[in-house]
């Protein structure tokens, strides 16, 4: 793995990290860097959601994620435009609840055709703000002609069932679980995959595991780091 600072670059200095052949990595900030990126096949996220994140009473002292949450502020939503069909072939975006209302019209109107599909949990947290239980978790997927999902008859269900990743795992609150990445990999089209808000690394490693190149971007030098050593640890083993 190399690690250094790069200076030259249009969206102004950040760390990069390659890792093997196919994997490049940037500490920085996601909305200067990946216009700069190119063409990928598919970018893959899990951008920050926007949601009222207060509230929960005494169960809040055993849900550090959801104070984590604030302090990161994942909870503020984030610029649509950074999903650009210009850029990609298709794209699978994570969301809350309150915000398809919005995403939805801005991916059909920016792709050909779109699938909603529902990450189901059985361990969710005991919250609910007056609204239902966190037990399942949308994201849709859009495409391009030519970048349809792939996969055979079993593998191309709407609906993915996967217990939550806890946040003392990768001290991260809102980690994907590798059953709901590797499937996501495995129905998106192309060999170049790119995940702009890359948190711990999820996407990377389910990427790498596939056998995909993959381009990550975060922020936040901590969860950068961490996804650095996942994701080495996953091409040690996938080489």
């Amino acid at each position: 793995m190399i690690i250094g600072l790069d200076p030259g670059s249009p969206a102004g200095d950040m760390t990069v990290a390659r890792i093997g052949n196919r994997v490049t990595l940037y500490c920085g900030d996601a909305y200067a860097i990946r216009p700069t990126l190119g063409w990928m096949d598919a970018d893959v996220m899990d951008p920050p959601y926007l949601f009222d994140n207060r509230g929960g009473g005494h169960f809040r002292s055993t849900r550090p994620g959801s104070n984590q949450i604030v302090e990161e502020g994942l909870d503020q939503g984030f610029d649509h435009r950074i999903i650009n069909p210009l850029l990609c072939g298709a794209a699978v975006v994570f969301c809350h609840n309150d915000q398809l209302p919005r995403l939805l019209p801005f991916m059909t109107g920016s792709f050909s055709r779109f699938a909603l599909l529902i990450w189901e949990k059985p361990n969710p947290m005991p919250v609910r703000n007056k609204h239902y239980l966190p037990d399942t978790e949308p994201f849709i997927h859009a495409w391009t002609p030519g970048y349809h999902p792939l996969g055979d008859h079993h593998d191309m269900h709407r609906v993915i069932k996967a217990p939550s990743v806890k946040t003392s795992t990768f001290g991260h609150p809102t980690v994907k679980p590798d059953a709901v990445m590797d499937k996501i990999v495995r129905n998106v089209a192309g060999e170049r995959i790119c995940d702009p808000f890359m948190g711990t690394g999820s996407t990377g490693v389910a990427a790498v595991k596939a056998g995909k190149a993959f381009v990550g971007i975060e922020q936040n030098p901590t969860h950068f780091e961490t996804a650095c050593q996942r994701i080495a640890a996953a091409l040690e083993q996938h080489p």
